[in-house]
């Protein structure tokens, strides 16, 4: 009897062996949830941001001096932006629940943002509000078009999103309302990405099954959907305004 069996052998294409050979199967896309931030929209420009702020509180900065409290600012940490170097600890209870209630994320990220010292009255506040409006984000350039192929095939969507205030004010702006079927967002139900059973209710608002749906993000938080039995795409962030690789979900979720 020989040492070790034979290697199994591959059947040559076209024959009748390779014809029968099972083949992985892809589950039929019914639904497909979205993240919100770095996946269907980016946060302006740090120093426009900084920019726009300032001169909501009756300043105005030379790009120089906007371009370095920019870059403090990032450092410190900006909401829709990297997390923080380092957490005060004033500020620890805040922080961890940020995306669960409203007071906790505007708190958290006004205080982040006052331990910059940029010598303008309300400025912190001012950066907080850019948050809470549509011109202080950007849709990705294919963003309406998937949610609007979509759409059109008769595709429900839910926008999924670790978030302490609402973005339906944004979506209206940006007149993509009607291309979104449900806002499941973290401070009105009280879960966070990657606990499963945020993505169990954006299934439930859908009607559809989580293994008929796909979830589309840029993070691990978004990629924790599998643990609820969701199909994952993780895309990487772009640059506001740009495009994000999107047109893929179109690939994944229509009929070819």
């Amino acid at each position: 009897m020989p040492d070790h069996a034979e290697p199994p052998q591959t059947p040559p294409p076209g024959s009748a062996e390779a014809v029968a050979a099972p083949r992985a199967s892809r589950r039929p896309v019914k639904a497909v949830l979205f993240d919100f931030h770095g996946t269907l929209a980016q946060v302006e420009e740090p120093r426009q941001w900084v920019l726009e702020a300032a001169a909501t509180c009756g300043v105005t900065l030379d790009r120089v001096r906007a371009t370095s409290l920019a870059d403090r600012l990032l450092t410190a940490g900006r909401a829709g932006g990297p997390l923080p170097a380092r957490v005060p600890p004033r500020l620890a209870e805040l922080w961890a629940d940020r995306d669960l209630y409203q007071h906790a994320h505007r708190g958290a990220y006004t205080g982040l943002a006052e331990t910059v010292d940029a010598g303008i009255d309300g400025f912190a506040e001012a950066l907080y509000e850019r948050l809470l409006i549509a011109e202080g984000w950007l849709p990705y350039a294919d963003t309406a078009p998937t949610l609007t192929a979509l759409r059109d095939a008769g595709v429900p969507v839910a926008v999924v999103s670790n978030i302490g205030f609402d973005l339906r004010p944004h979506f209206d702006a940006w007149g993509l309302t009607d291309l979104v079927d449900a806002f499941v967002l973290s401070y009105e139900v009280g879960r966070c990405k990657p606990d499963p059973a945020i993505f169990w209710r954006a299934c439930g608002m859908l009607g559809v099954d989580p293994e008929q749906t796909l979830m589309v993000g840029d993070s691990p938080a978004d990629a924790g959907a599998v643990t609820a039995g969701c199909a994952v795409l993780v895309l990487p962030a772009a640059e506001p305004g740009r495009e994000n690789g999107l047109g893929a979900v179109l690939d994944l979720a229509l009929p070819g």
